[in-house]
Parts: structure tokens; sequence; C-alpha cells
């Protein structure tokens, strides 16, 4: 399995204040069935922790295979919803927004 806490800090990393704008939203992962991130992105600012949020906006399930090659940008997210590789439940337009607020490269 990948290593979460690895993958997740470079998304930290990656974090575009400027794209997320007036975001205010959490995505609650949870990978391979009992891993929980969750990525808080609210007035500018990012927090990502480990474990369940009370409130996720939206989540997010999938492998940790799939989560390591999204973050890599070797996987389109969308593409790995619409083939079934990521699961969401909540606000799916929320999730839209990675992409920009997590810019790959």
């Amino acid at each position: 399995m990948a290593d979460l806490a690895v993958l997740f800090s470079e998304m930290m990393t990656r974090f575009d204040a400027e794209a997320a704008g007036d975001t205010d939203a959490v995505f609650q992962y949870l990978i391979d069935g009992e891993a929980h991130w969750n990525v808080a992105v609210c007035d500018g600012r990012c927090e990502i922790k480990e474990g369940e949020h009370s409130e996720p906006s939206v989540t997010l399930s999938m492998d940790g295979e799939t989560l390591a090659e999204v973050m890599a940008g070797e996987l389109d997210g969308m593409q790995a919803f619409m083939e079934g590789r990521i699961q969401a439940e909540g606000d799916i337009m929320e999730a839209t927004k990675l992409t920009e607020i997590f810019p790959v490269g």
C-alpha cells in the first residue's frame, strides 16, 4: 500500500491558496476501506489530518494505488471516478475543484 502520510504531505505542498479562493469544504478520504484522512480548505488555508472529520462535504473512497496515481498526475481523478475506481458521497461538485486547488507539477 502507498505511504499515505507521504502522499498527503506532498498534497499539502501543492496547495494553491489562490485557486482555493472562497472554497469552504472538507474532503474526506477513505483509503482501502480503512484509512481515513481529511483535507479541510477554508479562507485560503488548508489543513490535512489523519482521521475522520465529523462533517465532511464529500467523501472519496478509493484504494491506495488509485490515490497514488491521481496524486502523481498519472490518472485523472474524473476519469478514475467514471471508471468506478473512486466512489464519492456528498457534494460531488466540491470534489471537482481538487485538481485546481492541488495542481500536479
